[in-house]
């Protein structure tokens, strides 16, 4: 292991390094030495993937620690591949993105020290096998990402949002700390393995620690009710720290609760029940409040929380046919489950970055006052639909494969003879199928909106050229990878083999009949495309020289103008009104007055129900708790010795009532 130990310190030691240089010359620095780590990494990943084999390294600490153990097996290697290469084309990103910053004076060092020890974090988290030295890298992965959100720390909005992370963290991290502590109570020490031992051997200890260690992993992942900081962040982040914390970090949530399963021999029911259902119920939500969304980057956070929905359906599908004891079932959930893991990763950053370019061409997020963007950023245009696709489950896209695998997973858990486990499978799977249908409606609405039809604002009117290539490159290789994967799906399924079975120890036999199904998809998908090709190369022939312009008829307006386009409020507002109950609608309306009015106008926002609900409610609550101690604030240090010398009266008196 000691060729990714290097590649780790050579992550910390190119944000120091890069300090030393102009801010010019900085993300360069960052790029290079992120390369090199990627590189270093992998290695050892890949030999632990192709020949499943197991890589360890201990170190002894003092006596509190004691031997901490790191390493990388087959479910470690995968998720080493996924931060490595997801992390490096963010970083190759952040060159075009950061450099308007850098030009414009802003300071970017702290940034770009902090933006490589968020990767290594990530990297140290999904190999410790140590609870304490675990909670120390799961800490440093929070706070380095919480000063890459406040990147524009002046702006209040991102301030509030950055503050708001931090606390969902911390108490994500205390249930986390609640779960080791748990278990390392009972085992004696803070190992993984010792963990494993007794959770194997108590079905009531295992149900405990695994539904605290799912509240905590959970929070971080983004699952329904504990999703409430993602929406917030990830638009406050600049671009290329949303891709990777979309992409990839709210991932090690999902790797904690894999680890957990792998260390217990058998979910129970009723932990596989809830998470199925939880899953279900947060894929329809996310889905559901993108549509409302006007604001791009909180639209695709809000699929960020659908597609950790659709992990965990097929995590969850995993967990019940395990506990019914249906083998086949359980290979199909989970390898849907980690394949959507490496396929939201790749596709949700190319959105992120197509909007980071939108938004550093336009300066704007909000969808409603662009337009005609396809025009004067082609690029960008084609990547961001290529990545809609991708990420609507739509052949031959990468998305498709790994859905298509938790829908197959479910169909066959059908099967399982019992009537509750019958019902929630079909639950699920009619769950699924609405998901995929609201993503549909959203992204076309998102793709047309922002690139079709006439701009709507001079933000969209005055842009006159595409984003720089250090931007279109690594979009370029995310939807490179989107359609390699789904148009040879058998391959990647091979690599998930080993990942599958250290959390269901699956015989071979299983994995081969997959793969069969895999190659027959292939060769349909790679059929598909060149039908496809074949038909724009016949259009493209056959209408040479004879297509002819003509301005769209415009019901009866003799002079075509933005205001009579669909708006995003407008093209899903059928729908919506069919799910009134679920949203929380804020009106901005000045009515038009006299016969000539002035001005007028009509704006309507949607607040997230748990927002408006339940965290409103807990903060005024806590504000009007904490105005009754501001009179002991009253600046008199005579005072204030005062105030510690009655705690240590107390703090003394209680030690000797105790003895």
């Amino acid at each position: 292991m000691n060729i990714f130990f290097w590649g780790v310190l050579l992550l910390f030691a190119g944000g120091i390094f890069a300090l030393v240089f102009a801010d010019k010359y900085k993300t360069k620095i960052i790029t290079l030495f992120s390369a090199i780590s990627a590189i270093l990494c992998s290695i050892p990943a890949v030999n632990v993937l192709c020949n499943n084999e197991i890589l360890t390294q201990t170190f002894e600490f003092n006596d509190i620690f004691g031997s901490i153990k790191f390493g990388i097996d087959p479910l470690s290697a995968f998720f080493i591949l996924v931060i490595s290469i997801m992390s490096l084309a963010s970083v190759i990103y952040s060159n075009g993105y950061l450099k308007g910053y850098i030009e414009k004076g802003s300071a970017v060092s702290s940034h770009l020290l902090f933006l490589p020890m968020l990767i290594a974090s990530m990297l140290l988290v999904v190999t410790c096998k140590n609870a304490l030295m675990f909670l120390i890298c799961w800490e440093i992965m929070s706070l380095s990402s919480f000063f890459l959100v406040i990147f524009e720390r002046e702006k209040k909005d991102i301030l509030k949002a950055g503050i708001k992370y931090l606390v969902f963290m911390h108490i994500s991290v205390i249930f986390i700390i609640l779960a080791f502590a748990f278990m390392s109570i009972q085992a004696g020490s803070f190992d993984f393995d010792s963990f494993k031992e007794i959770l194997e051997n108590n079905q009531l200890t295992a149900n405990i620690a695994f539904l605290l260690a799912f509240v905590g992993f959970g929070t971080k992942a983004g699952f329904v009710p504990f999703h409430n900081w993602l929406p917030d962040a990830h638009p406050a982040a600049p671009s290329h720290v949303s891709a990777i914390m979309s992409g990839v970090m709210i991932k090690t949530g999902i790797y904690g609760i894999l680890r957990m399963l792998s260390l217990i021999d058998m979910p129970s029911l009723m932990i596989s029940y809830t998470v199925l259902v939880i899953s279900v119920i947060s894929a329809l939500y996310g889905v559901l409040y993108a549509i409302t969304q006007h604001d791009l980057k909180r639209l695709l956070a809000y699929h960020s929380i659908e597609n950790i929905g659709i992990i965990g359906i097929g995590i969850g599908t995993g967990m019940l046919a395990t506990a019914y004891g249906h083998p086949y079932v359980a290979l199909l959930g989970y390898a849907g489950g980690i394949l959507h893991i490496l396929n939201h990763s790749i596709f949700k950053e190319l959105l992120f970055m197509s909007a980071g370019s939108v938004y550093t061409q336009t300066h704007t997020r909000n969808i409603e006052i662009l337009g005609g963007l396809i025009k004067s950023m082609p690029y960008s245009a084609i990547l961001f639909l290529i990545g809609s696709v991708a990420i609507c489950g739509l052949p031959p896209f990468n998305g498709f494969i790994s859905e298509f695998l938790i829908y197959f997973g479910m169909l066959n858990g059908v099967t399982i003879n019992n009537f509750f486990a019958f019902i929630t499978f079909m639950f699920a799977i009619a769950g699924l199928a609405l998901v995929g249908t609201m993503a549909i409606l959203c992204f076309t609405k998102a793709f047309s909106i922002i690139f079709l039809g006439m701009p709507r604002s001079e933000q969209a009117q005055n842009v006159k050229q595409d984003v720089s290539k250090s931007m279109i490159i690594p979009m370029g290789f995310l939807a490179i990878l989107t359609l390699v994967i789904g148009l040879l799906p058998q391959y990647v399924f091979k690599l998930l083999e080993n990942p599958v079975a250290v959390i269901t120890r699956t015989p071979l036999e299983l994995s081969e009949s997959t793969i069969a199904i895999m190659q027959q998809i292939s060769v349909i998908m790679s059929a598909f495309l060149i039908f496809v090709i074949v038909l724009i190369g016949l259009k493209i022939i056959l209408t040479k020289g004879k297509i002819q312009m003509h301005e769209t008829w415009g019901c009866g307006y003799d002079r075509l103008n933005n205001h009579i386009q669909y708006t995003a409020s407008s093209y899903a507002s059928p729908f919506l009104s069919m799910l009134r109950p679920l949203f929380k609608k804020v009106f901005d309306i000045e009515k038009p007055r006299k016969l000539f009015p002035k001005s007028a106008h009509f704006s309507l926002h949607i607040e997230d129900i748990e927002e408006e609900y339940v965290i409103h409610p807990l903060v005024k609550f806590d504000e009007w708790f904490l105005s009754k101690f501001e009179k002991m604030q009253s600046g008199n240090i005579q005072t204030y010795i005062k105030y510690g010398l009655i705690f240590l009266v107390i703090i003394i008196a209680g030690c000797l009532l105790i003895k």
